[in-house]
């Protein structure tokens, strides 16, 4: 049977580590401080927001939640931005997806300033991320990176597969999949022989949205599969992209749905809101 790679083991050391560095930023008479802005009454969104609200809570972080009507104007939110960026004790601002039909997303997310942005979605730090240069790494695929790590199993010269495109998990996962040495190939909807490129993979990243849409048979023996997808089978079970069963008897280690990269991906949000702080104000940590 496969290692277990523990999401809550390990976001709970990452919030640990959090809290401590949020301690000596308060000796330094720096409240390190998280804004988030949600638009409308998506239930989702309000679930995540409200984790998001209780672990900066528990970090010694200060939330500051927004809450907007689902009418809201793209110049309203516009504004709203305008004064979280122009104020000092903001160190980072996060605008919870999606938006109402009437906001252009993309316009939303380039109104943040690169250096407040601990979603790592604004076009300079995406730009950064991909030449190599300090910057906020979206918090899913950092989150992922981290728990390939937490194996002890090389990443090196491996043969990585990233099923999924999206501009949040799958071509920044596979960025830094490419930072760490392994050789990358990243799969879709058009992909040919798709499941035998799953079969050669080392590392097998699954962030395509479909419920056990990675059988056993995709699973080469030994490998290391990073479920990143969240989705309700026919029952209304919580699950992932895998098909943990099938997989977990060929795997090395494997991520679970829940209690996997869900909560690495909040634990890395807080460790960019930390990061924030200290770079605007230069304190040291």
């Amino acid at each position: 049977m496969a290692q277990i790679i523990s999401g809550k083991a390990l976001s709970a050391a990452i919030k640990e580590r959090a809290t401590q560095q949020a301690v000596r930023l308060r000796g330094q008479g720096i409240v390190p401080c998280l804004a988030v802005i949600l638009v409308g009454d998506d239930p989702a969104s309000a679930v995540y927001v409200r984790g998001k609200e209780k672990d900066c809570a528990e970090c010694g972080i200060e939330s500051r939640m927004i809450r907007m009507p689902a009418d809201t104007t793209q110049d309203a939110l516009l504004a709203e931005l305008a004064q979280l960026a122009a104020d000092d004790s903001v160190h980072g601002i996060l605008v919870q997806l999606p938006l109402p039909s009437q906001i252009d997303e993309r316009a939303v997310i380039e109104a943040i300033p690169p250096q407040k942005d601990v979603d790592g979605f604004t076009p300079v730090n995406v730009g950064r991320m991909m030449i190599g240069e300090e910057c906020f790494l979206p918090c899913t695929p950092a989150g992922c990176i981290e728990m390939l790590k937490s194996t002890g199993l090389p990443i090196a010269g491996k043969k990585a597969v990233v099923l999924g495109r999206s501009n949040i998990v799958g071509k920044p996962a596979a960025m830094l999949l490419l930072r760490e040495d392994a050789t990358v190939t990243i799969c879709h909807s058009r992909t040919e022989g798709l499941a035998q490129i799953c079969a050669e993979a080392d590392i097998l990243v699954a962030a395509i949205g479909k419920s056990n849409f990675v059988t056993g048979e995709m699973i080469k023996p030994g490998a290391v599969v990073i479920d990143v997808g969240i989705n309700r089978d026919e029952t209304g079970k919580l699950c992932g992209d895998v098909d943990f069963a099938a997989a977990s008897e060929k795997a090395a280690a494997i991520t679970p749905v829940p209690g996997g990269v869900g909560l690495m991906t909040r634990a890395m949000l807080l460790v960019n809101t930390i990061q924030a702080a200290v770079r605007q104000t230069g304190a040291k940590i």
